[in-house]
């Protein structure tokens, strides 16, 4: 049912939220499931996950995403804006949702992105960026303006004239054509602990990717006073 809440995040999680976030994250299953017990952290439950034994520190490699859960951003963490409140963003998302249709990818597999690793897509991405866009700019009205403190967290003078723009005009410098999908396995690692955490990486998740994907459904999230962030509820896709 298209708009349907169907996370445990919604019932865990009654207290306010100081940002939200749109997401996609696996259905659930053995591969939801897996993926928080890689990174320690089950946002849907709102629980710490044990995390396997690889004989690596994979607790520090990735504490970075810990905090977030295993997702692929699709419209990055925000404020509400004056005069929202999580019922009428939750009904801007049903109704954005149902307009859009689903995305079919040809797949994901593990690569090194800069210093961390992550899972991209195979293939053509164009169906997806252009969804991620149509999200951004159909929720902007819910986003409050970035505060001087948050556009100078985004280290302004390192982005591109391309980046700085968007960052001013969406809230986030890596929307629109700058928009690289990706999940992210591992936080910034030096070389040598990514060449040891490449291949147990790729072992791990190979069992549970799907060929092709189906991005059908996307998920809202919220992050608590902690700075961790939950599942509060899946939206599918109800487009043509």
């Amino acid at each position: 049912m298209p708009g349907a809440g169907l996370g445990l995040g919604e019932k865990a999680t009654m207290q306010g939220f100081r940002r939200y976030a749109m997401y996609w994250v696996p259905s659930p299953g053995a591969w939801e499931v897996a993926a928080a017990e890689w990174l320690g952290w089950n946002p849907a439950t709102g629980k710490v996950a044990l995390q396997p034994d690889l004989q690596v520190p994979l607790a520090v490699w990735t504490e970075e995403p810990r905090k977030y859960g295993f997702h692929g951003t699709v419209k990055a963490p925000f404020r509400l804006a004056e005069g929202w409140d999580r019922d009428r963003l939750s009904a801007s998302i049903r109704a954005l949702c149902a307009s859009l249709a689903p995305v079919l990818l040809a797949g994901l597999s593990l690569r090194r992105i800069g210093s961390f690793l992550a899972l991209t897509p195979d293939g053509d991405a164009a169906g997806l960026q252009a969804l991620a866009a149509e999200v951004v700019a159909g929720l902007d009205a819910a986003r409050a303006p970035l505060t001087e403190a948050e556009v100078q967290k985004r280290r302004p003078e390192r982005l591109s004239v391309d980046q700085r723009d968007l960052l001013d005009r969406w809230g986030y410098p890596y929307v629109m054509g700058e928009f690289r999908f990706h999940l992210s396995v591992s936080g910034s690692l030096a070389p040598a602990d990514l060449d040891r955490l490449h291949p147990l990486a790729e072992a791990y998740f190979a069992p549970h990717l799907p060929r092709p994907l189906d991005i059908a459904e996307l998920c809202l999230f919220g992050e608590a006073e902690d700075g961790r962030f939950h599942l509060v509820s899946r939206h599918r896709l109800g487009g043509g």
